[in-house]
């Protein structure tokens, strides 16, 4: 009898065929971290279940049934010897997701799956022999619980079992055709990134600012020759670091014989920016972006790109801290099977002070094992180091790619810090009426309309995510022109804190409500941008509100902030920029791990499925809001209501959205979607689609300022 894995049309797979070539590619795959013979044996035994009579009436006679296959493998490592019981959750897992171990009375768990009567797949001893695993798991700390090494190692073999399985079965499935392309390797990008910079690095006058950042590029080239580890790039503002990093990666995964550079930034603003210049240096087919405003699915053209972001398939790739973190920390193949192709990388935290702080400690506990167990070399980029130090080992010290790091900072100093204490909304127009070329930003979204309204006219300008992403795009447009010099125009600027990462804004000088350090940092990189003025002249005011109002969230920044100033220190330096985060996280505390994800690996009760559910960097307490404003907005909204809401659309649909926040326990004041709704003022789009609305009241949106942060019912107005 011939038992069958894939059946397409006229063509036949086998099981063994299947088993072979999944066990390959997952022991490739798993030779990375040099557990080949893990890989080989997990995919042999992946699919053993298909070797029932059940299965193979299923699949010869195409009938619409489910019959489980996937626990047997699962069943067959439990009663081996050794660590073997490391594939279960793999095996068991490979299409339903990572299982918690759970109890043997819950079905879905793995204790439960692996108490299940099953059909009789016996029949698969007279094909496969079961494999021999002789590498221990990983390399054991005597000082140190393994169990959170063990669960990342589960998640490594998982990755490289599915991925194994879905580049199988596609195979066969194309007749053996691939429409893959992974893009050229490390040397080939090395030698593209040194001919691009050929013409900077001749630059060594270090009274320049290309001079400056000409000696920090060289240094990181250099530098890049150094062996594996942990590396800090602390460069100010305007040293170039996007390119200086990129060229400590190249030449370090040359040097290291490392597969590909991943880039993990926080905003998708700069993601955009930096995608695209590593486009210009690499060429598009090397770089790969993937996060929630791009979509590879709109055509044949982008189809092996769309196929490279299942799986990082390529050199470069560019990604978040959401998609990032997420992916280390789910349970379902479709974004675990990534997860191998971190290894012998060179990982990129861009904004590095930007990593989670209610999820710091299991991200530093994932970057340790990353470090520890799986090749790679880490660098933080900053211009604001955190204390990030005191969450790892004391072998692994981060080596400085900065060269004369204090010496650059006073280089690049391009403006003057004021602290004005506390100030009222009426005195803050007064001062912002004065001024020329202005940015004011505050930590609420409701203050800066507020703040707005008194000032308006000619040449003010209000931005925050009050306004659809499209809507913003085009203000910042205009505050560009209006802030050319050549131009004589008037421009002040109200705005959250949405303007102080990856918006290239110029203005003479900036208000900056306290906040924490590295926020008031990156706003005073939206003073004197290209360094056209003195410092002296470029003045970066700090400032409290005399009439205090809760900021969700920021609270103990601000107040760390505040010790900092009250004690006298200088917030800009180095070492003070430091402990300003030793502090912040020390009194964060538990807080760091908000959710107790690292205690749901303790005592060997994983819990998988439970810490992918849990695992949310950003909370989802919002309903997303379409402003039907535009052409392209309404022709969208009606192929959403005619033909549903895809992954594809609900992207496009991003351009045109507004969040806004569900009642929540401290929500007492804020605009809540609970009374738009009861307003009439929303419409769900699509019954299937939660927490998906569009605007019905035009009137609440304006061209100005956006939605409309307060509410008006019979006649009462909620703020």
């Amino acid at each position: 009898m011939k038992y069958l894995a894939h059946i397409d049309g006229d063509r036949e797979q086998s099981v063994k065929e299947h088993l072979q070539g999944t066990a390959e590619l997952a022991e490739k795959f798993a030779a990375k971290f040099r557990k080949a013979d893990w890989g080989y044996c997990c995919g042999m035994l992946h699919d053993i279940g298909k070797y029932s009579a059940e299965f193979q009436k299923k699949i010869k006679e195409n009938l619409d049934i489910r019959v489980d296959h996937s626990t047997a493998g699962a069943k067959v490592c439990e009663n081996l010897d050794g660590c073997y019981w490391l594939l279960t959750y793999c095996i068991a897992g490979h299409h339903a997701g990572l299982p918690d171990l759970g109890r043997e009375g819950l079905p879905s768990s793995l204790l439960g799956r692996l108490k299940k009567r099953l059909c009789d797949y016996s029949a698969y001893e007279k094909e496969i022999e079961i494999p021999q695993i002789t590498t221990p798991p990983i390399a054991m700390n005597p000082e140190k619980d393994p169990n959170f090494a063990l669960s990342v190692f589960i998640r490594m073999l998982y990755s490289c079992l599915v991925d194994a399985d879905f580049l199988d079965t596609e195979q066969f499935m194309n007749n053996g055709t691939v429409q893959r392309d992974s893009g050229e390797n490390m040397d080939v990008l090395l030698e593209k990134l040194q001919n691009y910079i050929a013409k900077w690095l001749i630059n060594r006058n270090d009274t320049t600012i290309d001079g400056r950042r000409s000696e920090i590029l060289r240094n990181c080239l250099e530098m890049g020759k150094s062996s594996k580890g942990l590396f800090q790039l602390t460069v100010p503002t305007g040293g170039g670091k996007t390119v200086a990093s990129l060229a400590f990666a190249l030449q370090h995964a040359v040097e290291n014989h490392m597969d590909r550079v991943i880039y993990v930034i926080p905003y998708t603003s700069i993601i955009e920016q930096n995608a695209q210049v590593f486009r210009e240096i690499l060429g598009s087919e090397n770089v790969l972006e993937n996060h929630s405003n791009v979509d590879y699915e709109s055509s044949e053209e982008f189809k092996p790109m769309q196929l490279a972001a299942e799986n990082w398939d390529k050199p470069v790739v560019v990604t978040t801290n959401v998609q990032f973190f997420e992916s280390l920390y789910a349970n379902k193949s479709s974004k675990c099977r990534k997860l191998h192709n971190i290894v012998n990388s060179v990982i990129i935290f861009d904004e590095a002070q930007m990593l989670p702080a209610n999820y710091l400690k299991p991200c530093m506990a994932m970057i340790e094992e990353l470090l520890q167990q799986y090749g790679t070399s880490i660098v933080l980029c900053t211009a604001t180091q955190p204390a990030l130090q005191q969450f790892l080992p004391e072998k692994y010290v981060a080596r400085e790619l900065c060269p004369r790091r204090e010496e650059q900072f006073r280089f690049f100093e391009r403006v003057t810090y004021q602290n004005i204490d506390t100030i009222t909304e009426e005195e803050m127009a007064e001062k912002l009426q004065q001024e020329w070329h202005a940015l004011c930003i505050v930590n609420t979204r409701k203050r800066a309309q507020r703040l707005y309204e008194r000032l308006q006219g000619e040449g003010v300008y209000h931005l925050s995510t009050t306004m659809y992403p499209a809507h913003r795009r085009r203000v910042l447009a205009e505050i560009r022109e209006r802030l050319d010099d050549k131009k004589g125009k008037k421009c002040i600027v109200i705005s959250t804190s949405l303007v102080e990462a990856g918006v290239d804004l110029d203005f003479t000088s900036v208000y900056r409500e306290l906040a924490g350090v590295d926020s008031i940092i990156q706003a005073a990189g939206r003073c004197n941008r290209n360094d056209k003025r003195g410092k002296e002249e470029s003045i970066v005011r700090i400032f409290q509100w005399e009439d205090k109002e809760r900021v969700s969230g920021q609270r103990q920044q601000i107040d760390t902030t505040k010790n900092l100033l009250a004690e006298g220190r200088d917030i800009t330096a180095l070492d003070n920029i430091t402990e300003y985060f030793r502090r912040l996280y020390r009194i964060k505390g538990e807080s760091l791990d908000i959710k107790k994800i690292l205690d749901k690996f303790k005592d060997g009760n994983y819990q998988f499925a439970t810490v992918a559910g849990e695992f949310n960097l950003i909370e989802e307490n919002t309903v997303t809001v379409y402003i039907n404003r535009e052409p392209e907005a309404e022709a969208l909204l009606q192929e959403i209501r005619q033909q549903g809401l895809t992954k594809s659309r609900m992207r496009k649909a991003g351009q045109y959205c507004v969040s806004v926040r569900k009642k929540g326990e401290y929500e007492k004041r804020n605009m809540l979607f609970e009374e738009m709704r009861d307003a009439g003022m929303v419409e769900a789009v699509d019954p299937d689609a939660q927490d998906f609305y569009v605007l019905t009241q035009e009137e609440q949106y304006r061209e100005d300022t956006g939605l409309k942060l307060e509410v008006e019912l019979g006649g009462m107005m909620m703020v």
